[in-house]
């Protein structure tokens, strides 16, 4: 590999990992600014009853990243009065229609990730331009793993946060992998038109 070739997948990976945190950043502020209210109104009650026993109430900022990690089909857990347990996904159990759009917000953002690291990568080629793009797994694997310790919320014993194992593999690795290189090859085949 010649220093060029080097410096340019240098060059690459960094724009890559750089469209990946700002896909992750960006797709959840899109969840914050929609859904704060909805996901306020459903921790008034919770944060009441944590009040009157001395706790501190839910953040909702960390209740719509329970969301955000929702939308990338990652599940939160929950502990329940007995000492377990439960999985939830809070936009599968919710009857707001609006709330199910939520599962379209990381897919959109990483496909124009990796289509503008595919643009700035000069790719020409949809093979060339699927590796280009689903260099956003660089950015995104590392923030969506920080972001599951950032959205926990300790209670009692347990503690509130999206699953880390499925949190990493599929909100990190397979979602940017996949839209990404989609995303990238789209670049590549723009190119050519």
């Amino acid at each position: 590999m010649s220093t060029t070739d080097r410096s340019n997948a240098t060059r690459d990976l960094a724009v890559g990992a750089a469209g990946g945190v700002a896909a992750y950043v960006l797709g959840y502020l899109i969840v914050f600014v929609t859904q704060r209210g909805r996901v306020g109104e459903s921790l008034r009650g919770i944060n009441f009853v944590a009040d009157l026993i001395g706790g501190d109430p839910i953040p909702p900022w960390k209740a719509v990243g329970w969301v955000f990690y929702n939308a990338h089909v990652v599940a939160t857990e929950v502990p329940t009065p007995l000492g377990g347990t439960q999985v939830v996904n809070f936009i599968a159990e919710s009857d707001a229609g609006s709330l199910a759009a939520m599962y379209l917000v990381p897919p959109v953002l990483l496909l124009v990730a990796g289509l503008l690291v595919g643009r700035l990568a000069g790719v020409t080629e949809p093979v060339e331009g699927a590796r280009a793009g689903g260099l956003v797994v660089a950015g995104y694997l590392p923030v969506a793993l920080a972001g599951v310790f950032v959205v926990g919320y300790a209670i009692g014993d347990g503690s509130i946060a999206p699953i880390l194992p499925t949190a990493g593999l599929i909100a990190g690795i397979v979602y940017p992998a996949v839209f990404g290189a989609i995303g990238g090859a789209a670049a590549a085949l723009l190119a050519d038109g």
